[in-house]
């Protein structure tokens, strides 16, 4: 017998129709001002429609209310890999890196994106509600990232925003010395200086071919995309830094391990810095590593230098092949940076960076509603996020 067309449609209602929502918290930290000490959030159709203290907001009745010690927004992993590696880290479950050419920033990662990825919900249910994630360093230029929230159907209905930045390598992750191009740093520099003329001949033609390499890198030379460059070496950083005045793009730096040696240079051309995970492994004793010279302190550092920052995940090799930008953060604290310019560089800053401050990093009426809630300091290594809400929906209600 078949089902009444009405019947159906209310089984659509119901089930896509977003919840009504109140998150208290002892603290909510908004991030548009300043912590709210017994605060509230109401949610309505998977937005934010108020903020404020217990004493100033009604709650109706019909709302379901969760409470939490700690109220966030949900926090932002400014560069990852996580959605195209896997867990397992075998053949199967690994698309952060093509590795047949130097350069191709005509990849685009919502086309290898598995939002099904068991580490794009364990890092969800820790309290990342969006992630910056893409091709890996490895290449000169690698492909094209995305901005993608950690619940959804499928990449199209996760995804924030495609094409965010074009990821690119300078140093010791783009060469491969005597066996492969470019095997010098020099050769990177220059095979990439080429790539940018051509993209620009290619622009300034009347009447162009297709060419999907050649439209990507005109897109960043037009401004409408930047140019995230992972380098760690202070020379490798001002190469960097070198190719943005002469090509005018708009730069991103990645990792930047050797950013204190070049705090003044990095200052100066007004570039934010996706920090290298503060706990990245500096090299065996005796080796020569490009994080050779990383620190605890670069957030601290980057932050007494009035360099915009925020932190990232970054992208690991090895099981299980990911970090968490909270516990990255948590370190930082640890070492001397401001708490209140931590959970920034965890959620405003980032969202500012990517150019999504509008939808999230803070919790305002009209932005999406996503939140981390914990039972406790979020920076204390005994504290579980005990919720987590994407979009007005509770996706996770576990203690992790």
């Amino acid at each position: 017998m078949r089902t009444p067309l009405i019947v159906l449609l209310l089984l659509f209602v119901s089930s896509s129709a977003h919840a009504q929502l109140a998150v208290r918290g002892a603290t909510v930290h908004t991030m548009a001002g300043d912590p709210i000490a017994d605060g509230v959030v109401l949610i309505e159709d998977g937005r934010v429609v108020r903020v404020g203290p217990v004493s100033e907001i009604d709650v109706p009745s019909d709302y379901e209310v969760l409470e939490a010690e700690v109220v966030l927004p949900g926090l932002i992993d400014a560069r990852s890999v996580v959605g195209l590696a896997g867990q397992f880290n075998v053949d199967a479950d690994q698309d952060q890196l093509e590795a047949s050419e130097a350069i191709q920033p005509e990849l685009r990662a919502i086309d290898a994106f598995n939002i099904r990825e068991r580490l794009v919900s364990w890092v969800r249910d820790l309290g990342v509600t969006t992630l910056h994630t893409g091709h890996g360093p490895g290449k000169v230029v690698s492909g094209r990232t995305m901005v993608v929230k950690t619940a959804g159907e499928n990449a199209d209905a996760a995804a924030l925003a495609t094409g965010v930045m074009v990821a690119a390598t300078l140093g010791d992750g783009a060469t491969e010395s005597g066996r492969t191009v470019p095997g010098t740093r020099s050769k990177a520099v220059a095979i990439l200086r080429q790539a940018l003329i051509d993209a620009r001949e290619h622009a300034e033609k009347d009447d162009p071919d297709r060419n999907l390499r050649l439209e990507t890198l005109a897109r960043v030379l037009d401004g409408e995309v930047p140019l995230m460059i992972t380098a760690h070496r202070h020379q490798d950083i001002l190469s960097a830094l070198r190719l943005q005045r002469e090509f005018g793009f708009r730069l991103v730096l990645d990792g930047a391990s050797d950013a204190h040696l070049v705090l003044d240079e990095i200052a100066e051309a007004g570039v934010p810095v996706v920090v290298h995970p503060t706990m990245t492994r500096p090299g065996r004793p005796g080796s020569v590593s490009e994080t050779e010279n990383v620190t605890v302190t670069m957030p601290a550092q980057l932050a007494a230098a009035n360099i915009p920052f925020a932190f990232q995940s970054g992208f690991e090799s090895y099981v299980p092949k990911t970090r968490v930008v909270l516990f990255e953060a948590a370190m930082a604290v640890a070492y001397g940076l401001d708490e209140e310019v931590a959970l920034r560089a965890l959620t405003i800053v980032p969202a500012s960076i990517l150019g999504v401050d509008d939808r999230v990093g803070s919790l305002e009426p009209g932005k999406d509603a996503d939140l981390a809630l914990y039972d406790g300091d979020p920076f204390e290594y005994t504290t579980h996020c005990v919720g987590v809400v994407i979009d007005g929906e509770i996706v996770s209600r576990q203690a992790k």
